[in-house]
């Protein structure tokens, strides 16, 4: 009696594992609308900061080009 108890526990959770996987995945579908290449910020000038050990100098570095913009990234 106690080895069916297990059984039937091992397979619930089982079952229950995979009912949530499965719910999960279908909560996160592909959106087919996502940009795949993000738009480039106007940064401006150079940002500076000056700490005790030395300055620091941030600066854009996501350049636009004239690429075209990628629709997919499937790979099969």
């Amino acid at each position: 009696m106690r080895l069916f108890l297990i059984k039937t526990d091992a397979t619930a959770l089982t079952v229950g594992a995979t009912a949530a996987s499965a719910l999960f995945v279908t909560a996160h579908l592909k959106n087919a609308a996502a940009p795949l290449q993000p738009a480039v910020l106007n940064a401006g000038n150079n940002a500076s900061s000056t700490a005790a050990g030395g300055t620091l100098t941030v600066g854009p570095s996501v350049q636009p080009s004239s690429a075209e913009p990628m629709t997919s990234t499937y790979a099969s």
